[in-house]
């Protein structure tokens, strides 16, 4: 486990562990997913770590970027950290709405009251980006978002939207506002859920918008950042789950379709996978340490969500190899995580993009350390 923590993220640690075991031991196929839901938010808040999400005004405990680096990694080590519920919504936009809006929304929505969504994306074929008219006292708002994420039962949505004449915005508008639309919901191979929205001359108060109008798309990107270091997080403790399946299947002499001449070979690949754990365990906690002292991180939060979720998908086809058919059937930890390890990559920007933006941020920019 990483050096230098002080006693309380030691604690953070060992509380987040425990969790993780106790959730790993309930009986998961014989739970609704809502009852699984609850049943891990009860015992999340009982361990101290529900509340790491959520600020102090409203009674959490603001866990810093490393606090929650520690816990989401004790979490994936445990392979439980996909399950809803182990985190208090965090506030995210709505800490820099306006007062109206925080009062009508925040509230509810830390409580787990109201559910939020997120929409970026627009379909690959929309003629211009989601765009909104001024007209006083509320804002006019047409487009579609093709992938509004936890869209599928969310009473509001934090939309990123072209303000004529000013530039993008973030506007929260209501699902249950006229002209607003769902075009259709639907699942990805990671187990989360989704929407497409379109917006037909939605009209929403002007003081549904989200910080000052023309720097919305620094806002959304600083939310899209925050999911970028959680899914690094994530998928670090996922990196050591795999391994630990992989060390238990040699220690128990099982390697597949390999005599005992092979035996050396597999340590070997073992080996590589502690070794590649290692080094994005290096990264994601320097990164974080980072964002804590407030450094521009922007470049390498990106880099820990590529070295991350790239190093995920390695190893776990890697422990799949190892394992054998065994681990491809469907009651196999690896097979599920196989699916979701796959869509981390997608995930809040495509590798291939992050790198990028990598490379732009140091050509261009000038910005970062990498």
């Amino acid at each position: 486990m990483p050096d230098f923590l002080n006693d309380a993220q030691r604690d953070i640690q060992r509380r987040a562990h425990s969790l993780g075991r106790q959730v790993a031991s309930l009986n998961t196929d014989s739970l609704e997913a809502h009852q699984i839901e609850s049943e891990t938010r009860a015992l999340s808040k009982q361990a101290g770590i529900y509340l790491l999400t959520q600020p102090a005004e409203f009674g959490g405990t603001a866990g810093t970027s490393l606090d929650l680096t520690i816990a989401r990694e004790a979490l994936g080590a445990c392979g439980v950290s996909h399950l809803p519920g182990f985190f208090g919504p965090m506030p995210g936009l709505l800490a820099q709405a306006s007062e109206h809006v925080r009062n009508k929304f925040l509230g509810p929505y830390l409580a787990g009251e109201a559910k939020g969504g997120f929409g970026f994306t627009e379909p690959p074929d929309a003629e211009r980006h989601t765009w909104a008219r001024d007209e006083g006292d509320h804002l006019v708002v047409n487009g579609h978002k093709s992938y509004v994420t936890g869209g599928s039962h969310a009473d509001f949505i934090n939309t990123l939207v072209e303000l004529e004449n000013v530039g993008p915005a973030m506007v929260l508008i209501e699902t249950n506002s006229p002209g607003v639309q769902i075009i259709r919901r639907f699942g990805s191979v990671d187990g989360t859920q989704h929407a497409s929205f379109s917006f037909t001359d939605v009209h929403v108060p002007r003081e549904h918008l989200i910080g000052e109008a023309g720097a919305g798309m620094k806002r959304a990107l600083d939310q899209v950042n925050a999911v970028r270091m959680a899914i690094a997080a994530d998928s670090l403790g996922l990196c050591s789950f795999v391994c630990d399946i992989v060390a238990e299947h040699v220690e128990q002499g099982r390697s597949s379709e390999i005599d005992a001449g092979s035996d050396q070979a597999v340590r070997v690949q073992f080996g590589r996978m502690r070794s590649q754990s290692y080094g994005v365990r290096s990264a994601v906690y320097r990164t974080a340490r980072l964002v804590d002292a407030g450094e521009n991180a922007v470049n390498e939060v990106m880099a820990s969500k590529v070295l991350a979720t790239e190093t995920l998908n390695l190893l776990v086809d890697l422990a799949i190899q190892i394992i054998g058919g065994e681990a491809l059937v469907d009651s196999h930890p690896l097979a599920s995580l196989f699916r979701r390890a796959r869509a981390t990559r997608l995930a809040e920007g495509p590798t291939d993009v992050l790198h990028a933006n990598i490379a732009r941020g140091y050509l261009d920019l000038h910005l970062g350390r990498i």
